[in-house]
């Protein structure tokens, strides 16, 4: 998918009539948690992340705009623009759709455009809420087309020293894109008054990366949030992300976040 086709695809999103809105049944965002991913609402976010060595760190701003109950368009860029992401979401009663388009980058030098589609689904819906979890099954498609480097000289496999991944070092830069698709699940569980303990865990399969391997990748995370009033909350959250594509090794990172929600 190209980037003028996710382009089309926000602006039908932006000019559809309120009398589509408003034929469905959606849920009021009122008794919403605020970390909810069905929650459809106008919010802006400062958010600080760095990896477990301290040598790698950037702050993020983020925020959503809706235009009624049922939609919204996100967005989110790094301190740098080095990475961003923005798409938009439309929820229906039984779930929310979510598209989205941006780029990451990594800490051994890869980068990745992605475009995506994907969803979830509260199972509070169907009265399911084990030991007080809220959960959101999750599913979906990306599309990534990026640079992943590629060792292709002796010294750059070396595991007894850390080594830049550098043309010099007998590193290349290598074109790698493809298609895949994830299944997952996030969850909330409602602890102490304020507090929400939050978890995720995700995998993802695809087509072939530059070395004739399948895409295989996975991200798990566990964090907590406070949210001592509607408008305001405060969240820590850590998670672990690797593919074989990307990343030599799991990405270890941790994110302070806060965010205001407009009434």
């Amino acid at each position: 998918m190209k980037s003028t086709s996710v382009l089309v695809l926000l602006s039908m999103f932006l000019m559809s009539g309120e009398m589509q809105a408003q034929e469905r049944n959606v849920k009021s965002n009122d008794e919403k948690l605020a970390d909810d991913p069905t929650k459809v609402i106008t919010k802006f976010g400062l958010s600080y992340a760095n990896n477990y060595d301290f040598n790698d760190s950037n702050f993020s701003i983020s925020g959503s705009f809706a235009f009624d109950q049922a939609r919204k368009i996100n967005a989110r860029v790094n301190g740098d623009g080095s990475e961003w992401r923005i798409g938009g979401s439309w929820l229906f009663p039984f779930s929310i759709i979510n598209f989205n388009f941006g780029k990451n980058e990594y800490a051994n030098g890869g980068n990745q455009t992605n475009y995506s589609i994907g969803t979830f689904m509260p199972l509070s819906h169907f009265g399911i809420e084990p030991a007080g979890f809220q959960i959101f099954p999750m599913a979906g498609y990306t599309y990534n087309d990026g640079e992943a480097p590629v060792c292709v000289e002796g010294r750059c496999s070396s595991e007894d020293i850390t080594i830049e991944v550098t043309p010099e070092n007998g590193f290349k830069m290598v074109q790698s894109k493809g298609g895949s698709g994830y299944l997952g699940a996030f969850a909330l569980k409602p602890l102490q008054a304020h507090w929400t303990l939050m978890t995720v865990v995700n995998f993802s399969y695809g087509s072939e990366n530059a070395e004739g391997e399948n895409y295989k990748g996975w991200f798990g995370g566990v964090g907590a949030s406070f949210a001592p009033n509607t408008n305001h909350s405060f969240s820590a959250f850590t998670f672990l992300m690797n593919n074989n594509t990307y990343l030599d090794e799991a990405d270890k990172r941790l994110i302070l976040s806060y965010t205001y929600q407009f009434d």
